[in-house]
């Protein structure tokens, strides 16, 4: 019999990597197990509830053979050698470090949970993004519980970027395994790697002790999303200055120290992680008296703020300093193109930016659906990272001035102005002199992504803006958008 595993928590991590384990793995059983009768039966289903190139082709290659979604989670769990704990660590809404720290909730439970159904020795292995030493409170909550059973923590960080999740699973830059330098430790470690070392090399699993392997993570993400806000505050220096942004970026990306990734400038980053990963960065070192490194981790989150609020800015001001009873289409919603995922996406600020100077609103992404949207822009902060029975219902008043639509010509018609959000393909392809015709004149575009040919748009008749490059004449005149 070979080595049983069981994921708690069927969501974007749990579901698309125990999915490639079942595939590189055939000898080995993948139970993935969640609360939330709906997710799984939607992972049964021909329709999955998450939506990432590939993941489709893998589940149903293995769904049924060795790979299970279920709903009986604390027999699975019992049954595992290895339990993979990926449940949200959301940030916290209240209380001591509200807004900063991790909410270890939904961990904490399912700790607790593992160590009352457990009747044999478990590996438990940390996939959640989690604040350094969560280990060692889980750690503490197994072993005063444990009845005589034994169980090894380990930290196995997730690095996939949404879009490419399958593509990073199935060939990673690096598989990290923190854990306990004890014999016991050393051998659980080695038990996880041997389920990787299936289709990893070998030299690609890293392994360091516990706190190593959880702040890895939170400082990929600090550093991936610090080079955001660094091109982005380059951006407003290029607009003040007539420089361009894309030439900047290109000419430092060239220096091979620096290198050419994560150097787009836009209206900002989004997604689950980035920013909640930096305040619980923040979070910890403030916790440690280290007041100096919580300000410049800090900062990269305001930088990304500054840069939501300016492009509002912009659009208000351009359009004569009002956008009330405007129609505008904002073209996109993911945080980013090939994702449905909406979480910290800049659009919901955007919008929010302009409903508050009494804008019409018309959304279109290929993506996300009316309802998730809805429930986006009538969230509080963070709010989206707890469970849905527990988010607060949409209230009214956003829904009057928001219509979501299901093409890009439907939103731009009879438009005043169009905000280009998320960079999806299909947004460069479309027809602009279809779009200008159909509009308001002046027809303003602000692209938020660089993604269109702004010379082109200005021969058609638009008048445009572009984050980081040289402003046209009328955009110019304008007082500069500052806050």
């Amino acid at each position: 019999m070979g080595v049983t595993i069981c994921c708690i928590g069927a969501g974007y991590v749990g579901g698309p990597t125990m999915a490639m384990i079942a595939l590189k793995c055939p000898d080995i059983v993948v139970n993935v197990v969640d609360i939330s009768k709906p997710r799984i039966a939607a992972w049964n289903s021909d329709e999955l509830p998450i939506y990432e190139p590939g993941l489709d082709e893998v589940v149903k290659a293995c769904r049924g053979k060795n790979l299970f979604f279920s709903t009986e989670v604390e027999r699975l769990v019992a049954e595992a050698d290895i339990v993979f704990v990926s449940v949200n660590t959301p940030t916290k809404t209240r209380g001591l470090g509200a807004g900063k720290a991790a909410d270890l909730t939904y961990w904490e439970s399912a700790a607790r949970m593992i160590a009352d159904v457990s009747t044999s020795d478990k590996i438990v292995v940390e996939k959640s993004t989690v604040p350094v030493k969560t280990a060692e409170a889980i750690e503490k909550i197994l072993t005063h519980n444990k009845k005589g059973i034994n169980f090894e923590i380990l930290s196995n960080p997730e690095f996939l970027a949404e879009g490419t999740a399958m593509e990073d699973l199935d060939k990673p830059d690096r598989v990290l395994i923190g854990g306990r330098e004890t014999p016991e430790g050393q051998k659980a470690v080695a038990a996880l790697k041997a389920v990787y070392a299936h289709w990893v090399p070998e030299e690609n699993i890293l392994t360091t002790n516990l706190w190593s392997a959880e702040l890895s993570k939170l400082a990929a993400n600090a550093f991936l999303a610090q080079r955001i806000s660094s091109i982005n505050a380059m951006s407003a220096l290029c607009e003040a200055t007539g420089a361009d942004v894309r030439e900047v970026a290109y000419a430092v990306g060239k220096d091979s120290r620096i290198g050419p990734k994560f150097l787009n400038a836009s209206v900002g980053f989004g997604g689950s992680c980035f920013q909640k990963d930096i305040l619980n960065l923040v979070y910890i070192c403030e916790c440690n008296g280290l007041m100096e490194v919580a300000n410049y981790w800090k900062q990269v989150v305001q930088i990304n703020d500054y840069q939501k609020t300016r492009f509002v800015s912009r659009v208000v001001s351009s359009m004569f300093n009002t956008v009330s009873g405007k129609k505008i289409a904002i073209l996109g919603f993911a945080f980013k193109k090939d994702t449905g995922d909406t979480r910290e996406t800049p659009a919901i600020d955007v919008c929010h930016g302009l409903i508050g100077d009494k804008a019409l609103l018309s959304i279109y992404d290929p993506q996300v659906t009316e309802d998730q949207i809805r429930r986006d822009l009538s969230m509080n902060k963070f709010d989206w990272d707890h469970p849905q029975h527990l988010q607060p219902l949409s209230p009214m008043g956003v829904t009057k001035q928001v219509s979501v639509v299901w093409d890009a010509y439907e939103a731009t018609k009879g438009a005043h102005g169009i905000c280009v959000i998320t960079e999806w393909d299909e947004f460069k392809k479309l027809d602009f002199q279809r779009i200008y015709d159909n509009m308001q004149k002046p027809a303003f575009i602000f692209d938020g992504r660089n993604v269109l040919n702004g010379d082109e748009l200005r021969k058609i008749g638009f008048i445009v803006y572009s984050i980081g490059k040289p402003l046209d004449p009328w955009v110019k005149d304008l007082p500069a958008a500052t806050h």
